[in-house]
């Protein structure tokens, strides 16, 4: 009776778990990178919301969450981007919208680009995909080795507010990151250094440029693990786009501010339907 488990299918040999919920035009949600994530867990507060307008479609991507994955599976972005696509594929999904959060941000950028006839709307947020130096927080994320200490000190990097993190929000995340094999793979994408995978998730400035879909970029401006400087510069470098930042807000913005992220994030993508 997992709520992390939702329904499962083959993508081009990737097992996929996800969550398929509502009906209209498709949007996909991308989940962020840190130990132990998952599509539900990352999406939960925002799918049924979004559900009342929208298809909402969240997987976990490959390394992420109960996908399972071959043993000899290489980590990059070319791959999560032909895992994407292969799951829009299989679900015979021609065209959808797509929002992307952190790492899932980067994601979303590279789909928007490589793919632009079949992305309609991108929302990034607190997104990696553009150049930035490493931060402290995000060493951590990546560096995560297992411990109920280390998972506190990690979320409260990712909260502005720290009465959030609850000892059993910190326990479920904790158990969720040392599930068998989890870790394994969890330690295998992003091993120190750990400045060259901010690059290797990077889109170049001219391909950015070039992106044609209406895009919303949000932010906390608190975030200690992914730059505020990083929306400004998708701001700047994207023609058609937008910024909402929240303060008192770190890098949980669809939890943090959920109600207002869901209103917004929902407004925008129904522009796309007027």
């Amino acid at each position: 009776m997992n709520p992390e488990i939702g329904k499962s299918v083959d993508a081009a040999g990737i097992l996929t778990n996800y969550h398929d919920h509502g009906e209209g035009e498709a949007v996909l949600l991308i989940h962020g990178s840190g130990p132990g994530v998952s599509a539900w867990a990352n999406w939960r507060i925002n799918i049924p919301f979004l559900a009342n307008d929208f298809r909402v479609l969240a997987p976990d991507m490959a390394g992420f969450g109960f996908t399972e994955i071959p043993d000899d599976y290489e980590y990059s972005m070319d791959a999560w981007v032909k895992h994407a696509i292969d799951f829009l594929d299989t679900l015979g999904i021609e065209t959808c919208s797509v929002v992307g959060n952190s790492f899932g941000g980067a994601l979303a950028l590279a789909l928007s680009i490589r793919y632009p006839q079949r992305i309609n709307r991108t929302v990034l947020m607190g997104s990696v995909g553009v150049p930035f130096e490493l931060t402290t927080g995000l060493d951590k994320v990546w560096g995560y080795t297992p411990s109920l200490e280390n998972m506190r000190e990690l979320m409260d990097f990712f909260a502005y507010d720290n009465s959030l993190i609850t000892d059993d929000l910190v326990e479920m995340r904790y158990q969720a990151a040392a599930r068998p094999g989890v870790q394994e793979k969890f330690s295998a994408m992003f091993p120190a250094p750990r400045q060259r995978w901010v690059e290797a998730m990077e889109s170049t400035e001219t391909a950015i440029r070039a992106i044609r879909q209406p895009t919303l970029i949000i932010h906390g401006r608190d975030d200690r693990v992914i730059p505020l400087d990083n929306a400004y510069k998708l701001l700047e470098w994207i023609n058609y786009s937008e910024l909402h930042v929240f303060g008192r807000c770190g890098h949980w913005t669809q939890i943090e501010h959920a109600a207002s992220f869901n209103y917004l994030v929902n407004e925008f993508l129904m522009r796309g339907n007027s």
